[in-house]
């Protein structure tokens, strides 16, 4: 086991070694006293939690490997038998509070001034995230949940040093969920010699501190990264332990779901059937979702996937799951939420603006057409575009004819996109800025129009490792046309290569900058060849 005594000082992480690969654990400080540091009375609040739901957090973690293994092996996910949740008629009574969610913007909760400029966006539904989207440090960890409990409480604001004056959060019905850290992630130097889970050391630290009868709804959470319908158990177990801590209704907590794991698109509505009592909702997270869809196919040539950006937002695997989602959701009253769009929009840039705006349009529209109930942005300009497409204030009545009870989940990606080396080089590229980013504390970067986050980073680290598996039955083009084999060589020569690239623009005095691109050019190339792909 892990000890804070070998954490890496700079990014207050170290690795855990899982089934052959490593998982970053997020420690708290050497000066760090959990006594003296956290809330009074809070350690006595979570050792319960620890005493009930590590263990089985351990197995869960333990299960997905299994499934991946199967998967490699030829046995990959499948719908499960008929049961109650799919053969009864249950449904949930959707709360006035959030019955419109056509859009829920979403965004890093340790950047205050972005918190109050989604809040103050006009969005319904805005998410403060702690996983994807900010960087897995003790320190921004904490500095995201003070300003989760800031939000939640109205008070927070930034200075807005270009007009020289405080913005604050401004009133409005903006329903607040917050994302906590995956199942598959941990939490070290609370208890000593103890790895938490990270999900329920953020769940019980935001619940714990959360001051009820300053919220406007109830505190309501997004839960991340799901591989199967038993880990809801886990979670509603962990919100029920948590409210009856708290002496208040065990249904007390609500929460939505992301749809991010290839397994789980077959479990979804017995997922959902053990989360009824807190579940507003689930949503395609379709970035993730890719990552997982080749991580389970990693083995199989032919799902060696084009160029990330020529693949089309309708393409079948998507699609298929798309057009599933809202009607396993509306057969229970539950919003259906769709998936980011990664092209932005850009104030500088009028043509990429309109790009960025006139695509969102298209992806939303097309959601919509699905029956979704809204969408995922990340930027305020996409907010009134995103809520257009949608009809007011949702969709739960509608549901399709005769849809297949069972739709195929994993069409093969033929006839789509390209195949280039331009393409793995970009992708090279974005792994060595993205890692960077993370080094400088930033958990998403908007890189060359595009916002990268883990979801596709880990997408590009995948289709790397695709190229060379698959290189000699799957064909990438070069510049002229000619086969390119992908080997480990060329890789690496990728990479140096697009190190020397970043380099060349920086001041010759910027040696701190040229260290920190250097090591996440290392660190980006050996999780590829150590097939490093857990989301983390």
């Amino acid at each position: 086991m892990a000890t804070a005594t070998t954490k890496t000082i700079s990014t207050e992480t170290e690795t855990l070694p899982c089934s052959g690969r490593s998982v970053p654990v997020n420690f708290a400080p050497a000066n760090f006293d959990p006594a003296r540091d956290l809330p009074r009375g809070f350690l006595d609040f979570l050792a319960p939690l620890h005493e009930a739901l590590t263990s089985r957090q351990q197995a869960l973690v333990a299960r997905r490997e299994q499934a991946l293994a199967a998967a490699r092996a030829g046995r990959l996910p499948d719908y499960l038998p008929a049961s109650p949740a799919t053969a009864d008629g249950w449904r949930i009574e959707l709360p006035a509070w959030c019955r419109d969610q056509r859009n829920q913007m979403t965004g890093p909760a340790d950047d205050a001034e972005l918190v109050v400029k989604m809040l103050n966006s006009g969005a319904p539904g805005v998410m403060l995230d702690l996983e994807d989207s900010t960087a897995n440090t003790w320190s921004n960890h904490q500095r995201g949940v003070h300003n989760i409990l800031e939000a939640l409480s109205g008070r927070l604001g930034y200075f807005d040093r270009k007009r020289n004056r405080n913005v604050a959060i401004k009133p409005s019905a903006t329903v607040i969920f917050t994302r906590p850290r995956g199942l598959h992630l941990h939490q070290g130097g609370i208890f000593p010699g103890v790895l938490l889970p990270a999900a329920l050391f953020d769940v019980a630290l935001i619940a714990y501190q959360a001051d009820a009868a300053a919220l406007q709804h109830p505190l309501s959470f997004y839960i991340p990264k799901s591989e199967s319908a038993e880990e809801a158990l886990w979670w509603r177990d962990l919100l029920q332990m948590i409210a009856r801590a708290k002496g208040i209704p065990a249904d007390a907590f609500k929460c939505m779901a992301l749809v991010e794991a290839h397994p789980l698109a077959y479990q979804m509505e017995e997922f959902a059937y053990h989360l009824r009592e807190h579940l507003l909702g689930l949503n395609l997270g379709r970035w993730d979702y890719m990552a997982s869809l080749i991580h389970f196919h990693l083995e199989n040539p032919e799902w060696v996937l084009p160029d990330r950006n020529t693949i089309p937002h309708d393409v079948a695997f998507f699609q298929n799951l798309r057009e599933r989602l809202p009607e396993i959701c509306h057969k229970h009253g539950l919003l259906a939420i769709g998936g980011m769009t990664a092209l932005y929009p850009s104030r500088e840039d009028a043509e990429l603006n309109a790009r960025a705006l006139s695509v969102l349009a298209a992806d939303k529209k097309n959601e919509a057409l699905c029956f979704m109930d809204g969408a995922w942005t990340g930027h305020p300009d996409q907010n009134e575009i995103a809520m257009s497409q949608f009809p007011c204030p949702n969709q739960i009545h509608a549901r399709p004819e005769n849809p297949p009870a069972r739709p195929d989940l994993r069409p093969a990606p033929h006839g789509i996109g390209q195949r280039t080396l331009a393409g793995t080089r970009a992708a090279v590229r974005t792994v060595i800025r993205y890692r960077n980013g993370v080094l400088h504390g930033r958990g998403a970067s908007l890189l060359d129009g595009y916002m990268e986050d883990l979801a596709t980073d880990r997408i590009y680290r995948l289709m790397i490792a695709q190229r060379m598996k698959h290189s000699a039955d799957v064909e990438i083009l070069g510049d002229d046309g000619a086969p390119v084999a992908h080997t480990p060589e060329l890789i690496t020569r990728l990479f140096d290569e697009e190190l020397e690239r970043l380099l060349g623009p920086l001041p010759v005095d910027a040696n701190g900058e040229a260290k920190k691109l250097r090591e996440a050019r290392r660190i980006g190339e050996e999780m590829i060849l150590r097939g490093e792909f857990t989301p983390a």
